[in-house]
């Protein structure tokens, strides 16, 4: 078979089974299991497909068809420009992140070497991108999870920051809280599914780690919790970057004016929906 029918196959499969980008998906799928670049394999469409490389491609296909997130199958996504790699130890970097790193930056990009914590890094994507693009910056990022914390250092490493990311396990803010030291900005994607909305996810979301996803029965949970340690981390004057559910900006808000946060700011994602919330620990 060669690459044009073996493509085209795929191709009807997905989009019969509701991939909407069906096509674009299986061209993915057969260039990994290729290791072609896409202007050879568009160059070379008529070749003949070796059996070990059709062999991976079809238990690929056979895979999405039964639900596994695409990225899990590459092994790989890309965010901020980026390329991290990525597991099923780990949720998949989404573009809605890269409105809580670019919120960041923009906080930090008149501090002279700032100090920034990712509470719950899961894959390392913000602490490693906001380490990429504030070279100035020192991170830490702590993760529940060990399986996690090891693929969020591989992906520093990949990306050329290691020597500036510091990783430690333990639940949100704990394993700093310890060590006294205070930063000028934490920021954090938690989980925050009210947990009996997973259900209702497409079947590739609830593939991802349900510790990533679970927010307790109406999403806040983990806010309840981080918020206070965050308020013990931060320097005065130092900022507060939370990634919300659809529906929740106006209640983190509140609960970060509770707790003493001043100035809260809602930041929308690429669709307009209520994404990003910020706030200040006040500098008296």
């Amino acid at each position: 078979m060669n690459k044009r029918e073996a493509w085209r196959l795929a191709s009807e499969q997905l989009i019969k089974a509701g991939k909407i980008d069906g096509r674009f998906e299986a061209e993915l799928l057969l260039r990994s299991a290729l290791g072609e670049s896409r202007a050879r394999f568009f160059a070379t469409l008529d070749e003949v497909i070796d059996e070990a490389a059709l062999a991976q491609f079809r238990a690929w296909i056979e895979a999405r068809l039964e639900g596994r997130p695409l990225q899990h199958l590459l092994g790989r996504q890309e965010f901020m420009g980026l390329q991290f790699k990525v597991t099923p130890d780990v949720l998949v970097p989404r573009p809605d992140t890269e409105i809580a790193v670019e919120v960041v930056l923009e906080l930090i990009k008149e501090v002279q070497e700032p100090l920034v914590v990712d509470l719950a890094t899961g894959s390392g994507a913000i602490a490693v991108a906001v380490a990429y693009h504030a070279p100035q910056a020192q991170v830490w990022a702590t993760d529940i999870s060990a399986a996690a914390l090891a693929v969020a250092q591989q992906n520093a490493k990949a990306n050329g920051v290691a020597e500036r990311v510091t990783f430690l396990e333990g639940s949100w803010a704990e394993p700093l809280l310890a060590q006294g030291r205070r930063y000028h900005c934490v920021v954090s994607n938690p989980p925050y599914i009210p947990t009996d909305d997973i259900a209702q996810l497409a079947i590739e979301v609830q593939r991802e780690p349900r510790l990533a996803l679970d927010g307790g029965p109406d999403g806040l949970d983990c806010y309840r919790a981080l918020i206070p340690q965050a308020w013990e981390l931060l320097l005065p004057g130092g900022h507060l970057v939370l990634e919300v559910g659809q529906g929740q900006a106006d209640a983190v808000a509140m609960l970060l004016q509770q707790q003493g946060f001043s100035d809260p700011t809602i930041h929308p994602d690429l669709a307009g929906i209520p994404r990003v919330v910020a706030a200040q620990r006040p500098r008296i």
